[in-house]
């Protein structure tokens, strides 16, 4: 009888052991542990839940604490430090779980240990009488400090540490030394975005309020930020002037300040000793490997660099002329300095938009040689890694491309680009619904835009169509009304708050009438069309989905365009429901060959989509069984279950059962996705 128990220990220590030998690593979860353990999953899930009345999760974070409390106790890091040594990535996020699990912040931890060592003396009622002096002394002393002097923050009780970087105001007399104030903040930006432990609003963001009359706490507000960072400059001949100051917002109050006044050529030291000295100024925690990318100097010559801020302005506007005067500029720092990474980088990505919108590539070389520049002369820059990850976006190799856009995010934690390109990444080049979701999620946190934002608008669409796709109905839904909130002209939040609506109660009817208005608005809207084509089909409608599909392939044909493919099989479908036979073979032929092309997770469904047309039932639930192995799919595939084209594999048990296994799956991983997403505070 005591075997049982014996064996119930053996497992949560063993679990517990391998929880402890990879504390330091925030990614290990309970996917990273079902693996090491040998087991599924949910074996792991069930198990653990049977003898700890815990979820995997709280498990795993329970011990995770447990380390951090033995760490504090016997050693002298730091809050920060043993934070990111047990594997939390947000040192505010393990500030509030260790409060959660023993009573008080783990700042605390030293001054209860010390208060419990401590015996009460036997004083006599003399001395009583004087630590009671004493005592009351100390008393008015702490009120006194606190009515007259500001109110200092511990690391415990700290704001999270967000901060923006306002626009700098130049304050030279000649208007053209504009280019390098807006060097200064754009290298005080970049300097402080590279360290994990601070969330740095984007520039795009950030330079909404460039000449703003708001107060520094309406802008803090707005960007949903702690901290500001103000400054001021002029260049002088050969000295540069710079005034910068650091705001806590919510306080009001001037955190820290200093006034530089150098040489241009200390121009790399003062950038430096900026971003150290506002990390420290709110206890940010800079890990070596970040101290030595902020210190690291971009180019050993100052003309080089004056050449590169030169280039910057119209590098932003992304227009052809910006881009091009760019490109020139960027070239002639490589004159002088013919290493300089970051001119490589951004002259390869100047490359990379001017192609962006062209059928036919024509600076793909240019993009790629310049990449390779960068990489070589700094292999640790996110805008090197970032420019060859574009390459190979633009050359369709995006299984190369993702290792560089995820080392650029490794290198520069609070990179909205990169940021940007994984959310894409994962949502239509490689689809994975969780790692769409966290992006998108990431990406809102850094790219905040004033109320009237087109681009928050269209920020808060792709964070609501990432929602839905992981089965996230009710905040999608949330989402998607914010995105017409701030910009109700938005093209595409009608069409998908129709299906988000769709997803919530399953109304073939509503969803038809809807979509057919919205079509109505603007009948060269192909997306609308081809999915106003499938709500018809889905509820078996022939005649009207025949009308709209015919529709589709018109205009497909006619503009010789590339465009939901992975729909022929419904069209054949539909043309044999009406007979016509030929046609439809046609489209069942173009639904082969881009079966044969398919290298996404959807490959064997897809394919058992061909074998229940073909009737092949067999085949097609051989497929199927693949497919039930895949995770992180999209919502809508559950819909197969009662597509017509399966509708010889709906009375088979087999289907029946394999249908339950994929809809079980797609839920436990949506269980997983929220508990993950909360505890890292993104859901």
């Amino acid at each position: 009888m005591a075997a049982a128990p014996n064996m119930q220990k053996k497992f949560i220590d063993q679990a517990e052991s391998l929880v402890l030998e990879n504390a330091s690593d925030e990614n290990f979860g309970v996917s990273e542990l079902a693996e090491r353990m040998n087991m599924s999953r949910s074996s792991l899930l069930r198990k653990i839940k049977n003898e700890t009345n815990l979820s995997a999760s709280q498990f795993i974070r329970k011990v995770r604490l447990k380390k951090a409390k033995e760490v504090l106790q016997d050693s002298s890091l730091t809050v920060s430090e043993v934070s990111y040594q047990v594997g939390f990535g947000s040192v505010s996020y393990f500030i509030k779980c260790f409060r959660e699990e023993y009573g008080f912040p783990p700042g605390e931890l030293g001054k209860i240990a010390t208060q419990e060592e401590e015996k009460p003396l036997e004083e006599t009622p003399k001395k009583l009488r004087q630590w009671l002096l004493v005592g009351s002394i100390i008393i008015l002393a702490v009120i006194a400090s606190l009515v007259f002097y500001p109110r200092s923050t511990s690391l415990d009780q700290a704001l999270e540490k967000s901060i923006a970087v306002l626009p700098f105001k130049n304050e030279s007399s000649d208007s053209t030394n504009l280019y390098f104030v807006n060097g200064l903040m754009e290298s005080t930006l970049s300097n402080l975005q590279k360290i994990k432990d601070l969330r740095v609003i984007s520039r795009t963001s950030a330079e909404k309020y460039r000449n703003s009359g708001k107060s520094s706490l309406e802008i803090a507000q707005e960007l949903n930020v702690n901290y500001l960072v103000e400054g001021s400059g002029q260049k002088a001949g050969d000295r540069v002037m710079l005034s910068i100051q650091l705001i806590d917002a919510s306080a009001d109050r001037q955190v820290w300040a200093q006034q530089y006044q150098r040489e241009v050529n200390d121009i790399f030291e003062i950038q430096n000793d900026v971003a150290n000295e506002i990390a420290n100024a709110i206890s940010a925690f800079v890990r070596p490997v970040e101290r030595h990318l902020i210190e690291k100097r971009p180019t050993q010559s100052i003309e080089a660099y004056d050449l590169y801020l030169q280039a910057l302005d119209p590098y932003y506007t992304r227009t052809q002329e910006g881009l091009e005067e760019a490109i020139s500029l960027f070239n002639q720092a490589l004159v002088y300095d013919d290493q300089f990474a970051l001119a490589y980088a951004h002259t390869a990505i100047a490359y990379y938009f001017l192609d962006l919108f062209q059928q036919d590539k024509q600076y793909l070389e240019e993009l790629n040689r310049y990449a390779d520049k960068a990489l070589l002369y700094d292999s640790k820059s996110d805008i090197s890694l970032i420019a060859k990850g574009l390459y190979y976006l633009q050359n369709k190799e995006y299984r190369l491309a993702l290792p560089h856009l995820e080392k650029a995010l490794e290198y520069n934690p609070n990179s909205s680009s990169a940021i940007q390109m994984l959310s894409d990444f994962y949502a239509f080049r490689v689809p994975n619904t969780a790692k769409y979701l966290q992006y998108a999620l990431k990406g809102i946190q850094l790219e905040v835009l004033a109320k009237d934002s087109i681009s928050t608008s269209y920020s808060y669409l792709q964070l609501s169509n990432a929602l839905v796709q992981a089965g996230f109905f009710k905040e999608a839904y949330d989402f998607v009304n914010r995105s017409l909130a701030y910009y109700p002209e938005n093209y595409y939040a009608p069409h998908l708050k129709i299906f988000i609506r769709f997803a919530q109660d399953g109304n073939w009817l509503r969803t038809q009438n809807l979509l057919e208005k919205e079509w109505q608005k603007d009948s060269s809207r192909l997306d609308i069309l081809q999915d106003l084509a499938k709500v018809y089909y889905a509820q078996e409608k022939w005649d009207s989905a025949y009308f709209y599909f015919k529709k589709l392939v018109t205009a497909r044909d006619s503009q010789n365009l590339k465009l939901y493919e992975h729909e022929d099989a419904k069209i054949a479908f539909v043309y044999r429901k009406l007979g016509k036979l030929e046609e439809a073979m046609r489209f069942v032929q173009s639904y082969s060959d881009y079966c044969a092309q398919d290298e996404s997770i959807y490959k064997s469904a897809n394919l058992a989509v061909k074998y229940a047309y073909l009737q092949k039932n067999d085949l097609a639930l051989k497929a199927l069984e693949e497919f039930s192995k895949q995770r992180n799919f999209q919502y809508w595939f559950l819909l197969i279950e009662n597509d017509p084209l399966m509708g010889s594999l709906q009375n088979l048990e087999e289907y029946q059962n394999l249908m339950q296994k994929i809809r079980l799956r797609f839920w436990e991983d949506h269980a997983s996705l929220r508990t993950v997403l909360e505890e890292r505070g993104l859901l």
